[in-house]
């Protein structure tokens, strides 16, 4: 029976990647694609160079909607054609048969968990790199200017409560890739004396594991604001953190990121101390490891939902899938964005549609079983 399913599985399956992956690519890349070629000069064999680099990361979402529609519509035909009603009087449950797609459903969460991880991300940006050199586009793959990166220090006040102050201040006018340009840095990390650094440039050396400022001037201040001393230099190594060269380094979309990646940028940004930016990658990083997860969920909704004694076309099944794929995605959208808000934690705002869905595919589950 579980090898009867699978095969029968499998065909709506392929059929649903290869549609939804068409549908998808064709609205967010194919239209872009073509009107650079026209109106951009764009090469033809860049523009599909670029066309395939993004097929990874629409397949990510195609997988879950393909097993969703892959087994609504077999389980569905299955259950007009009375197969299903057969197995049932030979003694199968529907949990039973339930089970076989539920099984395959995970074995596509792994899968889709090793594209969103392994593959997209890499590809994604690399047809990001790819599109910029062939446009000799004047924006390069790192932050090229107005470099800030806050460095915060958490106190703890008479009252109790803590609050944070501001431990040090990095800012560059410019980033060419290889050194930055009118560098001013507060620092007030040190006890008993604040400096002010204001240099020409300044380069990270990775060897010694500090930076290397050229042509400037460092203003010591004492902590009752009072003038300390100036000194003036036209070299000088200060032992500050690589974090703002990793910032302006690091100017990836978030598609463009694997976990790790994204976790790294994370500690960055606690570092910042911007709420915000941290909220929104927290948030980020838990929906990327929740969304594989769906397609267990859309296996189990859709074969349950196939189940039901009804006679249902594969017009009619295409359709409850997108009312379905729609109404998942619209709560994503709701639930992330009340996360980021704060109102919910980003782990409940990023599973709650996941475990929305599974509560409604197991009281479905259970009210087909007890018919």
């Amino acid at each position: 029976m579980d090898r009867y399913l699978a095969i029968q599985l499998l065909p709506p399956f392929l059929f649903g990647v290869g549609a939804f992956t068409s549908v998808v690519l064709a609205i967010d890349s194919l239209f872009e694609l073509l009107r650079k070629v026209v109106e951009s000069g764009l090469p033809l064999n860049i523009a599909l160079e670029i066309f395939l680099l993004k097929l990874p990361y629409v397949m990510v979402y195609s997988f879950p909607m393909s097993t969703l529609l892959a087994t609504l519509m077999t389980y569905s035909r299955l259950s007009s054609e009375s197969e299903l009603i057969a197995l049932r009087g030979c003694g199968v449950s529907v949990y039973r048969m339930v089970l076989t797609a539920v099984v395959l459903s995970f074995a596509v969460t792994i899968m889709t968990y090793i594209f969103n991880e392994q593959i997209a991300p890499a590809a994604n940006y690399q047809a990001t790199i790819t599109l910029q050199k062939a446009l000799k586009s004047d924006q390069p793959s790192f932050k090229q200017q107005n470099i800030y990166y806050p460095e915060y220090r958490e106190i703890k006040l008479a009252d109790g409560s803590k609050s944070k102050l501001l431990s040090r201040l990095f800012y560059a006018d410019q980033f060419d890739g290889k050194e930055m340009k009118g560098l001013t840095i507060i620092d007030r990390s040190r006890g008993g004396v604040d400096q002010i650094v204001v240099s020409e440039s300044a380069k990270w050396n990775g060897q010694k594991q500090v930076w290397d400022f050229y042509n400037g001037t460092i203003y010591l201040v004492a902590t009752d604001r009072s003038y300390r001393n100036i000194l003036r230099f036209e070299h000088q190594q200060l032992q500050l953190p690589r974090t703002p060269l990793t910032l302006a380094e690091n100017n990836r979309d978030y598609g463009e990121m694997n976990i790790s990646q994204a976790l790294e940028q994370l500690e960055i940004e606690r570092l910042g101390g911007n709420v915000q930016k941290i909220r929104k990658l927290q948030v980020r990083i838990q929906q990327k490891i929740a969304f594989p997860f769906v397609c267990v969920i859309f296996g189990l909704v859709g074969s349950v939902m196939g189940s039901i004694p009804q006679r249902t076309g594969r017009g009619t099944s295409f359709g409850i899938s997108v009312i379905v794929i729609f109404s998942y995605y619209l709560l994503l959208s709701v639930s992330g964005a009340l996360a980021q808000a704060g109102i919910f934690s980003p782990l409940v705002g990023a599973w709650l549609p996941n475990l929305f869905g599974l509560v409604t595919g197991l009281f479905l589950l259970i009210r087909v079983a007890q018919r």
